[in-house]
């Protein structure tokens, strides 16, 4: 792993700048194993005030891992290795195609765990502006989203009316065991809300850690083994899916990067009021 490290024009290390780090892309993706083991010494880096807040940018080889919430009945159904980790949300997917940031950063106290993420997402949605996709935040669920149309403009599913749509009614359906029109990764083609970008994240002492996925063009079929962040009524997607174009991650990072030091640098984390 061979990190190269960028930061604001003018910055130096102590400074309130933004550092990023690339960690590996391609054939140097990451594993995340070791990408864990890197977050945990530069948070402590960070803790120490030995180094400015940092993003860690990178790609992973495929990946399973598990937030503290996850279901047994959302996990692979074949056994595929899934990595639990200390952070919050549920089982997503890593792997090629899709840039992954993990920003460590150090918050006020009382830390508001809410409006980091919200901070998150604001850079995420700027950058799919940036690239001409509409994305939204959803209530309730974390991300950046595409909204799907309303209900009763959305295809039938299985020449089926959208009223016997089994998901509505069957608390139990698992899309795992149905085919591929009831797939995430089908949820463009069914015109239904579908998740962009992935957040989960930690806080201990202070800093953060975990951060967010962005998929730029990756193979979302990967995502059809699992239950997508707990989620069994939405799906996934891409940039490119969505653009019909491929957008690899080097076109994306840049943006990314912009807009994170946009975000990061120019709002003042403060508190929620107690």
């Amino acid at each position: 792993m061979t990190a190269v490290t960028t930061a604001s024009p003018g910055s130096v290390p102590g400074s309130p700048a933004l550092r990023h780090v690339h960690l590996g892309f391609g054939a140097d993706a990451v594993d995340y194993e070791e990408a864990w083991q890197e977050q945990r010494r530069v948070h402590a880096a960070r803790f120490a005030d030995e180094i400015p807040d940092t993003c860690l940018l990178l790609e992973h080889p495929p990946v399973y891992t598990a937030g503290r919430r996850t279901a047994d009945s959302e996990r692979p159904l074949d056994g595929t290795p899934v990595v639990d980790v200390d952070r919050g949300g549920k089982i997503t997917w890593h792997g090629p195609g899709q840039l992954v940031g993990y920003p460590i950063l150090k918050l006020p106290r009382p830390v508001d765990v809410i409006a980091h993420v919200r901070r998150l997402e604001e850079a995420l949605l700027r950058t799919c502006a940036e690239f001409g996709v509409e994305t939204t935040r959803v209530e309730g669920r974390s991300g950046v989203w595409v909204l799907g149309d309303p209900v009763d403009q959305r295809p039938a599913l299985g020449g089926l009316k959208l009223d016997f749509d089994p998901r509505l009614e069957d608390e139990e359906f698992d899309a795992r065991l149905n085919g591929p029109e009831y797939a995430p990764s089908n949820a463009g083609q069914r015109r239904e809300d579908r998740k962009l970008a992935a957040i989960g994240v930690r806080i201990a002492k202070g800093v953060t850690m975990h951060g967010f996925s962005l998929n730029c063009n990756p193979d979302n079929t990967w995502f059809d083994r699992i239950v997508p962040c707990g989620i069994r009524d939405a799906g996934v997607t891409s940039l490119s899916e969505e653009l019909g174009r491929d957008v690899p991650i080097s076109e994306v990072l840049p943006v990314v990067e912009r807009h994170l030091r946009e975000v990061l640098e120019s709002t003042v984390p403060l508190p929620r009021a107690v």
